[in-house]
């Protein structure tokens, strides 16, 4: 709606110059405020969720990185799997990955410059500038993605030479098997074909450049480096776009950190209820799921810890410092 009211003002704003109008109306719709979509990752439960309503949680879904290897192991062998590998792990939009031109790709450096986008009008298609300023950028491929290109660029001229004289000269990455230019509406119908006979949750083709920056988040690169990946003008974009998914990514960071310190401990087997003070009679199912206590519990005891050297005031209990609730020390 508001990029509605936007595009309408700005004819209307066109049209006072002409004298057509005298005041521009779309200036003062009121809509209530636009919110940037938050991707959400198709965990196991929202794939069940799916699966079992055929609801959607969100008009943004990702791939985890084990689904999108799912998907790109059943597009290894498809005609446009580069161009899918490309926008997978290097975040490029639809139109960018189908403009791309080979004489902006550097093997050498390992760089891909985006010069170009295959902008959709309509059903008819025409080259043009990149969406934005700062979208006119270089960025960095991995060893795997330019090898990929390396294979496809053989083919293409294996595809080129069958073709002869009615191969166009425009240089392009990606196009039909005739050198024409591909259509982005075919490319987005070729990749829920693919995604449908994988049998993978749905996201749009655009979501892979969502998938990409939650990659390289979920692999330690700092926002500022996705930033850059993206293109994205100012950094607030990235991380308000992107803090959604930063949760699935913080649980294997904080473990990572976990085992960053190096702990001496010993594991004991606690099977016996009196050891923990726990009733043995007819309440002891009641107090066992009261207490979320399970028959048989490992406990992790450092090995520096005396034992002993917690007592406490004659006829007192002493507090047992294997026992981290405070209802089982009271009842220890």
């Amino acid at each position: 709606m508001h990029r509605i009211r936007a595009t309408l003002r700005k004819a209307l704003n066109d049209a006072i110059p002409q004298g057509l109008i005298t005041v521009n109306p779309a200036c003062h719709v009121e809509l209530p405020p636009a919110r940037r979509p938050k991707p959400l990752v198709w965990t196991r439960a929202r794939v069940q969720w799916w699966r079992e309503t055929g609801q959607i949680p969100s008009s943004v879904m990702v791939w985890t990185p084990e689904q999108a290897g799912r998907f790109l192991d059943h597009a290894q062998h498809d005609r446009l799997y580069p161009l899918f590998h490309l926008i997978t792990f290097r975040g490029l939009r639809r139109g960018e990955a189908c403009g791309a031109h080979w004489s902006d790709l550097d093997e050498e450096s390992r760089e891909l410059g985006i010069r170009w986008q295959l902008l959709q009008l309509g059903w008819e298609t025409e080259l043009a500038d990149p969406k934005t300023e700062d979208s006119d950028a270089v960025i960095a491929l991995d060893e795997g993605t330019l090898r990929v290109l390396a294979a496809h660029r053989v083919r293409q001229r294996v595809e080129r030479q069958a073709a002869g004289a009615v191969w166009p000269s425009a240089g392009l990455m990606f196009t039909e098997q005739d050198g024409q230019p591909l259509h982005p509406a075919k490319v987005t119908d070729r990749f829920k074909e693919l995604v449908v006979q994988a049998g993978l949750p749905p996201i749009r083709l655009h979501d892979l450049r969502h998938g990409a920056a939650t990659l390289a988040l979920a692999a330690g690169v700092e926002m500022k480096v996705v930033q850059a990946m993206l293109r994205h003008s100012s950094i607030t974009i990235t991380s308000d776009t992107y803090t959604s998914v930063l949760s699935q990514v913080a649980r294997e960071a904080a473990d990572a950190t976990a085992r960053m310190v190096p702990r001496k401990v010993a594991s004991c087997r606690v099977d016996d209820r009196v050891t923990l003070g726990l009733p043995s009679g007819p309440h002891a199912s009641t107090m066992d799921s009261e207490m979320n206590v399970v028959e048989t519990q490992n406990i992790q005891v450092n090995d520096n810890v005396d034992l002993d050297a917690r007592s406490a005031a004659p006829g007192t209990r002493t507090p047992n410092p294997l026992i981290k609730s405070q209802l089982l020390c009271q009842l220890s």
